[in-house]
């Protein structure tokens, strides 16, 4: 038998950045060649980024895009349903929110599908158990790794793309998870902290029994070796933001795009960003009429804000958004003047690369599970969508663990 050859640091460093730490904890003997690696070479050559933003709270889809057409809509919200003429009507049976300038804006020209009725199977009125179940792409099945986490894995399983997944925020979001890549997390770039994850921990440890001599000193100094590379990463993140000068206005309240923006400016390698509103801020229980406009006023206008500055730099045509909330409200209002959990809702694809309009069925406002809408498109074909019909990646069943039709979202010439 072959002695195991002992690696230095560097080499085990090389390791962990490139993905191949997995095969050391499943005691692997050697290092292949992937078996997809010639059907992902697209799908990592192309410059297409996917920008993901999470609502999180659960958003009052009926509110945001209001049935006004149907009196079914009026008689369970006496008083949150919004006046026909206080909307920003874009069709004849439908309007935004009053304050959604930004989106209506992006909806007239072209670059806004609306997915209507979007949910899953045996719902949860749990923020934590739905927020999960979008973030893993796999309801109730326990899945450890994010749906991106397993995107980013399946389109370079070597982990050869640094810094494949950015999380603006404080902490890790399980949809970035990931086998074989390590998100880059901040949501500060002035106080930007890397923290190891258990598998790195879990890693470093198998790559000394394999590999080292298990010694302090060169524990000790791998982990240098890993912060070495994070500050790298951190100074590249710092220059990029403080640089960063855009005549756009994002709004009143900027929740993290703008980073989005600087970094795509700077040609940072990232393929997808995941970004939330956080602090379960569309959680309207109560007096939800102005909290709910003011929300929409603020993502709305970021949004809308941040398609701008693409256009600005040149990258209009490679960029698509996302926008998406763990659950929608209940169709009735309650007692308090606010919505509480409910099921389906919309969901939004933004960009230059959209075919615009209307995609999936309107739910009943009549024909109610219990007082919930009955959703008529489940969230994993917008995935399925993402996944082949943007980021170029055609076996989505690897990543979604099951067959979704995708939608026809996207304009041939993209």
């Amino acid at each position: 038998m072959a002695k195991t050859p002992k690696l230095s640091n560097t080499e085990k460093l090389n390791l962990i950045e490139q993905g191949y730490s997995s095969m050391v904890m499943n005691g692997a003997g050697g290092i292949t060649t992937s078996p997809v690696f010639s059907k992902v070479a697209d799908a990592q050559a192309n410059d297409r980024i996917l920008v993901i933003v999470e609502l999180s709270g659960g958003n009052d889809g009926l509110n945001t895009v209001v049935p006004y057409a149907d009196d079914a809509y009026y008689r369970a919200r006496p008083n949150l349903g919004i006046r026909k003429e206080k909307l920003l009507k874009i069709d004849d049976h439908i309007g935004f929110q009053r304050t959604m300038t930004g989106f209506e804006r992006l909806y007239k020209d072209g670059n806004m599908s609306i997915v209507n009725g979007v949910g899953y199977d045996q719902p949860s009125f749990s923020h934590f158990s739905s927020m999960a179940f979008w973030q893993t792409g796999a309801p109730n099945s326990g899945e450890a790794y994010g749906w991106l986490g397993r995107m980013a894995d399946a389109i370079d399983p070597q982990g050869h793309s640094t810094n494949f997944l950015v999380n603006i925020d404080d902490s890790q979001s399980l949809a970035v998870r990931s086998m074989h890549h390590v998100p880059l997390v901040f949501n500060n770039p002035d106080n930007f902290t890397r923290r190891l994850l258990d598998e790195e921990h879990a890693a470093i440890a198998a790559l000394d029994r394999n590999y080292g001599n298990g010694s302090t000193n060169a524990s000790e100094q791998f982990l240098l070796d890993i912060a070495a590379s994070a500050n790298s990463s951190e100074q590249l993140v710092r220059d990029a933001c403080s640089s960063y000068e855009t005549p756009v206005d994002y709004g009143l309240i900027p929740f993290g795009l703008e980073r989005v923006a600087a970094l795509i400016a700077a040609d940072f390698p990232t393929k997808v960003y995941y970004v939330p509103y956080r602090n379960n801020a569309f959680d309207t229980h109560v007096y939800q009429s102005d909290l709910h406009a003011r929300l929409w006023s603020y993502t709305s206008d970021h949004i809308a804000g941040f398609v701008e500055d693409m256009e600005r730099i040149g990258r209009g045509d490679d960029v698509v958004v996302m926008v998406f909330s763990e659950f929608g409200r209940r169709v009735g209002e309650n007692t308090s003047l606010g919505t509480d959990h409910g099921t389906a809702g919309p969901a939004f694809v933004i960009g230059k690369g959209v075919k615009g309009g209307q995609y999936g069925a309107m739910p009943s406002l009549t024909d109610l599970d219990d007082g919930n809408l009955k959703y008529t498109t489940d969230f994993r074909r917008i995935y399925s969508t993402l996944i082949n019909g943007w980021m170029g990646y055609e076996n989505t069943s690897e990543i979604l663990k099951s067959d979704f039709a995708p939608i026809d979202l996207f304009a041939r010439n993209h």
